[in-house]
């Protein structure tokens, strides 16, 4: 709403520094910086307000060091992040760009969902919260939605490389001659007619470019339904598998939050640079026109999630619970694939595909060899990875003893492996 009024004012008078509204830097500080203020402010309110109506977190005892300890722990501390977040973006941000509102509406798309699972847990008492199929349900409609606005929507387009130009472009600035300079400042790295694609960023490849209708059976007109068809199931697939993969993150005092502000950090990077026409082209990315708004949302989202660590971290004095949870996952899913990025998030949300794959392999496992053996066995001590490092005991693989590690260490090394990956997702970036 800022934005728009500064525009306005813009037309209308001559104030001095009006025009700083039109700067993106300027705004991406400005989000971060509200977002982070709100929480701080709004979250010690809420935080009062929840134990005076006593919503705390019902916890079993699982047998984890100092686990007992945040029983009646503060819960649904997620709309303080969806707060600040939805605040910041609505002064900040264009909201007549599509990406932003695609965004917005994840945020409260999943938040009511989480929402809805949290009133369960606490208000109705019944500590499984919605059912799976209930959750799976809303975020695969969700993911519908999104991908359906993508294959539609005339606003989400890309200008692709011209690919004379790519030769340039892996030359260092310093090292470009006269004319490269000229072509660097002519924005001539990329066609000028904006095009429907279903492209998207694959590392050490010569392009860096992956088109889904390569895993289309068929060609001609089927063939594009056919790449449309699986590019939305592959929306879907990202945004469900990131919205329950934060969730099961949260399980320490801020090891969702912390891992999950190094994610948005890069995405926000990730989209500065796809969304600059100059730069995308220096890089050899695609570029998408607007995403540039995609990086001040997420401003917001890094903003309200280092807010909300002040009251989040070791120890606790809220849990976001599944209201925060899902609707990080959302945001983090949702704005990959807006920049086209989402097939790097193995790798950048590592601690988040781990957390997954480690409950996976537990289940499947103890499914299997219960059938087997007639009792089930674990891979691990307790799932999600985290819980594992948590507990005391043996492993049961290698029947090796175990001792507990004092979670404040055990987040601050997740915190440290995400930071590679996150460094490590930027590095690719330069290799082909």
């Amino acid at each position: 709403m800022l934005y728009h009024l500064f525009q306005y004012l813009q037309k209308v008078t001559d104030i001095p520094g009006i025009g700083l509204m039109n700067y993106l830097s300027f705004r991406a500080i400005a989000a971060s910086i509200i977002s982070m203020l709100i929480a701080f402010f709004a979250g010690k309110r809420i935080i009062a307000f929840m134990q005076k109506k006593q919503i705390g977190e019902t916890i079993r005892d699982l047998g984890l060091e100092g686990q007992m300890q945040k029983t009646n722990t503060p819960t649904m501390g997620g709309l303080i992040i969806l707060f600040a977040i939805v605040v910041s973006a609505l002064l900040v941000c264009n909201l007549t760009n599509i990406y932003v509102q695609l965004l917005l509406l994840t945020t409260l798309w999943c938040g009511a969902l989480g929402f809805t699972d949290d009133y369960i847990k606490v208000f109705k008492h019944k500590k499984e919260g919605m059912s799976e199929k209930g959750k799976l349900l809303g975020q695969v409609g969700l993911g519908f939605v999104i991908g359906l606005t993508v294959c539609f929507s005339p606003d989400i387009v890309v200008r692709e490389n011209i690919k004379e130009a790519a030769a340039v472009v892996t030359t260092e600035r310093s090292e470009l001659d006269a004319d490269s300079e000229r072509l660097v400042e002519s924005n001539s790295y990329h066609t000028e007619d904006v095009v429907k694609s279903t492209k998207t960023t694959i590392p050490f490849v010569k392009n860096h470019e992956f088109d889904y209708k390569y895993l289309s059976p068929f060609k001609g007109v089927w063939g594009w339904y056919s790449k449309w068809a699986i590019y939305v199931l592959m929306i879907v697939l990202v945004i469900t598998a990131c919205s329950n993969g934060t969730n099961l993150t949260d399980g320490m005092d801020g090891l969702a939050a912390g891992t999950s502000a190094i994610v948005g950090i890069v995405i926000g990077i990730l989209a500065w640079l796809g969304g600059n026409v100059i730069d995308s082209g220096y890089l050899n990315i695609m570029y998408i026109p607007g995403t540039g708004e995609i990086a001040i949302f997420m401003s917001a989202f890094v903003g309200a999630l280092i807010g909300f660590l002040w009251y989040n971290s070791y120890p606790a004095q809220v849990f976001m619970g599944d209201t925060g949870s899902l609707a990080i996952g959302g945001i983090i899913g949702v704005s990959a694939i807006l920049i086209r990025k989402e097939l790097l998030l193995p790798l950048l949300c590592g601690i988040f595909f781990v957390e997954s794959l480690s409950v996976l392999i537990q289940r499947g496992y103890f499914k299997y060899t219960r059938k087997k053996y007639g009792a089930g066995r674990r891979v691990w001590k307790m799932a999600p990875l985290h819980h594992h490092y948590q507990k005391e005991g043996v492993e049961a693989l290698v029947k090796k003893p175990i001792h507990a590690i004092p979670e404040a260490k055990i987040v601050t090394r997740f915190w440290l492996v995400g930071l590679l990956l996150a460094v490590a997702t930027l590095a690719i970036l330069k290799i082909r």
